[in-house]
């Protein structure tokens, strides 16, 4: 069980939390790295939805590290250690991106030139959807996210040396100008790791949708992170139910906009009727699919929403726990209903390798997130508006 000395809210005893993430990591890779010599097409497929879990809810922590400075937030101070140390693992999400660009041949049809030539529409995608482009555009959105956590990082934990108030304000200039870049990486790499995979359909809101799903699900990874601390005693004091009470709104916020930008896509779509659009769709629901489309509309929306909307759910840690757990899970859910239907349209039954390469990413970006988030303060204790932020009252 995790501990803290009082005073200065180092770690005295970070568990054994991290040596199971590790050992978590360790199996669920090597089980799916064995699945490769098994059927290396399910093991990419497996690889991208598990990598496209993991790499959008670190990024949903770095833009909330970036909103939360941005807007000069008093409340979510005392939460801001745990965004970062979540952000901070986007270096070996990189390491995580590497199979995927060594594997592109087979995920994307775009990249099959006999393809091209046959095709009017990939040949005028061509000087964008290439392997070298893409490849070339993928490490560029991961240097500025990288650089981006670093920085605010950096500054965040200087400050604690140097009790510089100045550091706030440039931790506020940093996170106002990095949201332009955010944005529109994000959106290009929606585009291109998930949208691409069916290159003849697109969506202009698609990069939205995906973006909103990842910071969604990063506002339920602090919510059960805190909750989970506060079970074991750890910083229970500072972070309150008002907090939590927050992050109750927030992910009610976030579920109603996940649910109007994915529905706002599907009904534009729906009415203009065209065979080019609608087909993206029609994957989704033929063959037995339609059962996992209604379970996100159950699991992701209905239920989170009808739960949060009242306010006594909202400061229930139980409840909230559970609500944040299953927006969890139900993530998940929606990167295999993105990913999978482009390579198992008669079945939308999991592969043995999507249960083991989820854990194996994710316990190796949790194993660094603990490493991470118990190595310095657990809270920015001089920041300017620490006091206020604990004192926090809705």
């Amino acid at each position: 069980m995790a501990s803290i000395d009082n005073a200065t809210f180092r770690f005295t005893n970070t568990g054994s939390f991290g040596k199971i993430a590790l050992a978590t990591g360790i199996t669920g890779t090597a089980l799916s790295i064995a699945g490769y010599f098994a059927d290396s097409h399910q093991f990419i497929a497996s690889w991208l939805m598990a990598f496209s879990t993991w790499v959008t809810i670190a990024l949903g922590a770095l833009f909330f590290v970036m909103l939360q400075h941005t807007t000069a937030a008093v409340w979510s101070v005392v939460t801001r250690r745990a965004a970062e140390a979540m952000s901070r693992t986007l270096p070996l999400l990189l390491l995580f991106f590497i199979p995927l660009l060594l594997g592109a041949h087979t995920l994307y049809h775009w990249s099959h030139a006999e393809e091209v030539a046959t095709d009017q529409l990939l040949a005028w995608k061509s000087p964008y959807l290439n392997l070298g482009f893409f490849s070339v555009r993928g490490l560029l959105f991961f240097a500025i996210w990288i650089l981006l956590a670093w920085l605010l990082s950096k500054h965040s934990l200087a400050q604690d040396t140097d009790h510089d108030p100045k550091r706030s304000i440039t931790l506020r200039k940093l996170s106002a100008a990095g949201m332009f870049l955010f944005a529109f990486s994000v959106t290009f790499a929606a585009f291109d790791w998930l949208m691409s995979l069916e290159p003849h359909w697109y969506s202009t809101i698609f990069g939205v949708y995906v973006f909103t799903g990842g910071f969604l699900a990063a506002l339920a990874f602090l919510t059960v992170t805190f909750l989970l601390l506060k079970r074991g005693g750890t910083l229970a004091k500072e972070i309150t139910t008002e907090h939590y009470h927050d992050f109750g709104r927030l992910m009610f916020a976030f579920t109603v906009f996940w649910a109007y930008i994915g529905g706002s896509q599907y009904y534009l779509i729906w009415y203009a009727n065209i065979p080019e659009e609608t087909v993206w769709y029609a994957a989704r629901w033929d063959n037995g699919w339609h059962i996992v489309s209604l379970l996100l509309i159950v699991l992701h929306f209905l239920v989170p929403f009808f739960v949060l909307i009242f306010h006594r759910m909202k400061r229930s840690g139980s409840v909230l726990l559970g609500v944040a757990l299953l927006l969890l899970v139900m993530h998940a859910v929606d990167m295999y209903w993105l990913v999978m239907p482009t390579f198992k349209g008669g079945t939308p039954l999991p592969s043995w390798m999507d249960f083991t390469a989820l854990p194996g990413i994710g316990g190796f970006v949790l194993w660094l997130f603990w490493r991470r988030f118990t190595a310095h303060p657990a809270v920015p204790l001089h920041d300017p508006k620490f006091l206020d932020s604990v004192a926090h009252r809705v």
